[in-house]
């Protein structure tokens, strides 16, 4: 665990969810290219080297650039595979160094780290859960990833606990006190399903009203269900980098979709992390 950092180290985020299809990739994406559109210097990691949606969101990114010739602003992206070494120890140790030296490359000459991790439990994840200052976690607006953060029993609906994740995240806060390595500001980003009924909404958004002091983490508006953000995937660009003219306005959809992912980047308050810099034009 790192001690004390200074105002010049980077900041780093961390996109974390032991849960498959709950967004991370995309948030990650929009949360790293705002943040350059504003004028700061972005880094990211890819954890997630089998599915490695995050990386090929910028693969696609790049071709784009250099199909169309067009500027767009992009991170210094690395990408970081599990180890294939012979024991699990010498795995652990190859991946707490891979990560380690990835983490000071970029932290030297970057505002922002975003990293992206698998949405299974893993070493790798784990050791970037311990290095985040920010954790978000993204959840789809249901019962099935409600069960990320609390154990619920299926009848009464009470809380029995709260989940293996949480007490992961709940140790790792302990233990960067102990250390003297400052708190973990720690998000839930709420995203909404069109498929779940008004009911059922409301009572997921209840407990995590009640569950967001005792587990230790503040709720953040996410991303609705948008196809826009699929069709975004495609040529590796976010909403943030939609060019709108009087022959083409931005739609309702866009404008909308656009708009969360500032409400996002607001709850992050870089400002004041950062200070302020000069917006990309």
């Amino acid at each position: 665990m790192r001690p004390i950092k200074t105002q010049e180290q980077a900041h780093i985020i961390v996109f974390g969810n032991e849960k498959g299809g709950s967004g991370k990739s995309t948030a990650a994406m929009h949360t790293a290219i705002a943040l350059l559109r504003l004028g700061y210097k972005v880094g990211s990691l890819d954890l997630d080297a089998r599915q490695g949606t995050f990386t090929r969101y910028l693969k696609k990114r790049f071709d784009f650039i250099t199909s169309t010739r067009d500027h767009l602003p992009s991170p210094t992206h690395l990408s970081i595979p599990r180890s294939t070494a012979d024991s699990v120890t010498a795995q652990e140790e190859e991946e707490r160094t891979f990560l380690s030296l990835a983490l000071q490359e970029l932290g030297r000459r970057h505002h922002f780290i975003v990293i992206d991790t698998p949405g299974t439990d893993s070493h790798l994840s784990r050791l970037a859960h311990g290095y985040a200052d920010t954790l978000i976690t993204p959840m789809n607006d249901s019962f099935i990833d409600l069960d990320v953060l609390v154990d619920i029993d299926p009848d009464t609906l009470k809380i029995k606990g709260p989940s293996v994740y949480a007490q992961m995240v709940q140790d790792l806060r302990r233990k960067r006190q102990l250390c003297n390595a400052g708190d973990l500001d720690w998000i839930v980003m709420r995203n909404r399903l069109a498929s779940l009924n008004a009911r059922n909404k409301q009572v997921v958004g209840d407990i995590l009203q009640d569950i967001s002091g005792t587990i230790g983490f503040r709720l953040a508006p996410g991303f609705g269900e948008r196809v826009i953000f699929r069709e975004m995937f495609l040529k590796g660009l976010t909403l943030l980098d939609i060019k709108e003219g009087q022959d083409k306005p931005l739609t309702l959809s866009q404008l909308t979709a656009r708009q969360e992912v500032r409400n996002l980047v607001v709850e992050l308050a870089p400002e004041k992390l950062k200070g302020r810099v000069r917006p990309v034009s």
